[in-house]
């Protein structure tokens, strides 16, 4: 039975926070085997790294590292200081960074993902090539393996950084962790479907910006469902009725949906599907990584689809990438 009724990497559980589950010990996973240009192989000596140096090689390896073209609020923003390592940006740069051609960065999340690939490196679960701010495949293959030494399985060693494994990774690698992203409970429910607690508030966030109600037909954590092709595997990702709206009403309700945090579209039986809206909050940690990919469609333009094709979001309802932590902030 490989259900996981916690939320991924929560430390407000205390069974996540090491290598046991409840009142049963999780043996630790060795690094990834078959990858030597990357991993420590089984009888090689672990090297000890002092926390100087992973912050040195956080700067230096790489050079310089570029943010992507974004909206001007992304670009005025700083990286945090070298010491630090934002969260928010970090996990946002693991759902758009994978499928890029070549190891372009994310926003300004550049230098806070060079010290996580430096603490990884410095553990020896990613090569010193590859610590460069590119939160690439590779990236998420060390960063899951570092989790399954944790004793995390699933959802919990899906490779995208939660919030006890990336402060105990901080803590053992000398940087701290600041706007720390958590999905709280994933037994959470908006109108009687599954959702976890961030989700849960971004929906009535959304909601509220309505004069009609969302009305789910999907929820999160539906492993099986052939006709989602697995997006709904893992959590922040759902599905909402418009069937009682007019074609502005569901503009209007995609508009609202983005405008809190979510990578949402309009899907049409031109596409292939019966109307109904299709969502995914951004920056969820126990998001499945078909559903990640979604993100990444949507932060370059695209439907979320496989055939990757643009937007079919008028203008006037597309609005600015966001995730709920910053919507909040305002």
């Amino acid at each position: 039975m490989v259900a996981i009724t916690i939320p991924c990497d929560n430390p407000s559980i205390p069974v996540d926070i090491g290598p046991f589950r409840g009142d049963t010990p999780v043996a630790a996973s060795p690094p990834p085997k078959g990858r030597s240009s990357m991993t420590r192989q089984p009888n090689e000596p672990v090297r000890h790294r002092s926390r100087r140096w992973v912050l040195t090689r956080a700067l230096m390896v790489g050079g310089a590292v570029g943010a992507a073209a974004v909206p001007s609020a992304f670009a005025l923003q700083s990286a945090s200081a070298a010491t630090t390592v934002d969260m928010e940006l970090v996990l946002v740069a693991a759902m758009v960074d994978p499928p890029k051609a070549g190891n372009g960065t994310t926003l300004t999340a550049g230098p806070q993902v060079k010290i996580v690939e430096a603490a990884l490196d410095a553990k020896n679960y990613l090569a010193t090539t590859y610590v460069d701010g590119h939160y690439g495949s590779t990236t998420v293959t060390a960063y899951s393996a570092w989790q399954k030494s944790l004793g995390y399985t699933g959802l919990d060693a899906n490779g995208l950084p939660g919030p006890t494994s990336l402060t105990r990774l901080g803590q053992d690698q000398g940087f701290t962790v600041t706007r720390a992203v958590n999905v709280g409970s994933n037994s959470d429910s908006y109108g009687g479907k599954r959702v976890n607690t961030r989700t849960k508030n971004m929906l009535a966030a959304a909601d509220a910006k309505l004069s009609w109600s969302l009305t789910l037909t999907q929820g999160s954590y539906t492993v099986g469902n052939p006709s989602s092709a697995g997006t709904h595997d893992g959590g922040g990702v759902v599905d909402i009725a418009v069937g009682s709206m007019s074609a502005t009403q569901r503009w209007q309700t995609v508009k609202a949906l983005r405008d809190v945090g979510f990578a949402a579209w309009l899907r049409t039986p031109e596409q292939g599907f019966s109307y109904h809206i299709h969502a995914n909050a951004v920056a969820d940690t126990d998001m499945a990584g078909v559903a990640q990919a979604q993100v990444h469609d949507y932060f370059f333009g695209k439907n979320g689809l496989a055939n990757h094709a643009a937007d079919n979001t008028p203008a006037a309802y597309r609005g600015s990438f966001t995730w709920w932590e910053k919507y909040k902030r305002g």
